[in-house]
């Protein structure tokens, strides 16, 4: 049977107060890759991660200014990430300082699951649940 579901066209998006940092971090602890990363010093206007298995995200430095457009409250993201090997990944982000939310765990829908909170209080799911097939 051949997939055929387009590549992945929705990138959630948040804001940090250390993005630099917290890009470092999601390389480190979760396996993202660094595909762009726009601004100067400390301030990061825009950036694109990627996630192995496709998708990704993309975030920015938080703008305290009363004409940003996105204002994004720092922490209050959340997302669920599919990976092949979750009680691996635990390891990993457990290792680079994540807060682990809820340990790995078989779900009654057939994953294995475990949820972390990142350095800027976000919390990320983890599972290899990928969804249910597109209907036609």
């Amino acid at each position: 049977m051949t997939d055929n579901t387009p590549p992945p066209q929705v990138w959630p998006t948040l804001r940090a107060r250390d993005a630099r940092g917290l890009i470092r971090f999601l390389v480190d602890a979760f396996g993202f890759e660094e595909t762009a990363v726009y601004g100067e010093g400390e301030r990061v206007d825009h950036a694109q991660l990627s996630w192995p298995l496709g998708g990704g995200l993309m975030l920015g430095s938080v703008r305290d200014t009363p004409d940003d457009k996105w204002a994004l409250e720092p922490g209050t993201f959340g997302a669920y990430v599919v990976t092949d090997e979750p009680d691996t990944l635990c390891a990993r982000a457990t290792a680079a300082g994540a807060q682990v939310i809820q340990e790995p765990h078989d779900t009654d829908y057939g994953s294995r699951d475990f949820a972390v909170r990142d350095p800027e209080g976000n919390l990320w799911s983890f599972g290899t649940y990928r969804g249910e097939p597109r209907k036609g």
